[in-house]
């Protein structure tokens, strides 16, 4: 009787520990998973950053013979495309990518301004793609913020924060935009 109430015992003991072993070793592959998330949703941006430093010339270059007038607006996207593609770090790459949208916003606001051009078939495409290609930057930018607040709460939530803390995951930046992003393009004519 009392070797099997010290094989229950032992039995216990090691079922405990089994269940600490599994719960440690599940949080820790939790935090793998939600880091490794971060990093996917990331190249997902840079992805959308890469389809319009590839897509916009071309469709610059077609748009360029309706208008001549406006080289200025092109010159500088053209600038800014070229920062983007010898960016190396990801705040480089953000930075570069936020002077490429000013740099098109202020294509748009001439395109809005003048009926003649925004008549225009190829402009009307342009815009399009302008528009969709925004939309698809602006889509994965939430999506990577929404990665990183999953990723960071779990780095911060109790009991993973003391295996985030053992392990070094430590907390993610969020995409933000660059400074003067929430002003308007100034166009002159």
């Amino acid at each position: 009787m009392k070797r099997f109430s010290c094989l229950i015992a032992i039995g216990v003991v090691l079922v405990i520990v089994l269940a600490i072993v599994l719960g440690i070793a599940g949080s820790y592959n939790g935090l793998v998973k939600k880091s490794q998330a971060v990093d996917s949703q990331w190249a997902q941006v840079e992805t959308q950053y890469q389809r319009r430093y590839d897509l916009i010339p071309n469709l610059v270059n077609t748009a360029k013979g309706y208008l001549t007038q406006e080289q200025t607006i092109f010159s500088e996207i053209t600038q800014a495309r070229a920062s983007y593609g010898a960016a190396q770090t990801t705040n480089e790459k953000a930075v570069a990518a936020g002077d490429l949208e000013t740099a098109l916003g202020k294509l748009i606001v001439i395109v809005e301004n003048n009926p003649e051009i925004k008549s225009d078939k190829v402009m009307i495409g342009l815009m399009d793609e302008l528009a969709g290609t925004e939309n698809r930057i602006s889509v994965e930018r939430k999506r990577y913020n929404d990665t990183v607040r999953e990723y960071n709460s779990a780095v911060k939530s109790f009991p993973s924060n003391i295996l985030a803390g053992m392990f070094n995951f430590e907390e993610r930046d969020y995409f933000t935009s660059v400074s003067g992003a929430d002003t308007p393009p100034v166009v002159e004519f």
